[in-house]
């Protein structure tokens, strides 16, 4: 592989990590959000958002989904959404740190949690056939990709260091 290749995975692969940094600190926040705010609230602060801005458009698409989706959050609770969003975020944000700071046992690790959560949301698909989870996959399926070959480069590296010691 040449090394302007291996340059270009590696900055790929620091880009992409650091988004799922990102991601995750957004996933945390929005499970403690979930967490502290009733979901009478939120489904208030919902519709008000769909009466003043979206006054042009009360019935669109878009509009409608996110006033039932927030009806349906107040309907059934908040609960698994602020666990699930907070568990998933801190183990993401964990590796994330992990893959930062360029710990080897925890390129295998991202591989197969990532893969793990490929599964779950091809599995969520099917039942709810929101393309964000298509989308997530395939994002997810680039990292698992990325740190492959990250993960096959630093074990080089480490045996080339060995070697010449």
């Amino acid at each position: 592989m040449s090394m302007q290749r291996k340059t270009i995975l590696h900055q790929t692969f620091e880009v992409g990590i650091a988004l799922k940094g990102v991601g995750a600190l957004l996933e945390i926040a929005g499970g403690v959000l979930l967490w502290l705010v009733k979901p009478s609230q939120m489904n208030d602060v919902v519709r008000w958002v769909g009466e003043n801005l979206l006054v042009d458009a009360p019935h669109h698409p878009f509009a409608t989904h996110v006033l039932n989706a927030s009806q349906r959050f107040a309907d059934h609770g908040t609960t698994f959404a602020s666990y699930y969003l907070l568990a998933h975020g801190i183990v993401k944000l964990a590796l994330v740190i992990c893959l930062l700071c360029n710990k080897i046992w925890a390129y295998p690790l991202t591989i197969a949690v990532f893969s793990a959560f490929m599964v779950y949301q091809v599995r969520r698909f099917t039942h709810t056939h929101a393309w964000t989870l298509i989308w997530l996959t395939i994002f997810d399926a680039v990292i698992v990709y990325l740190t492959w070959q990250e993960y096959q480069e630093q074990k080089a590296k480490r045996s080339e260091k060995v070697a010449a010691q």
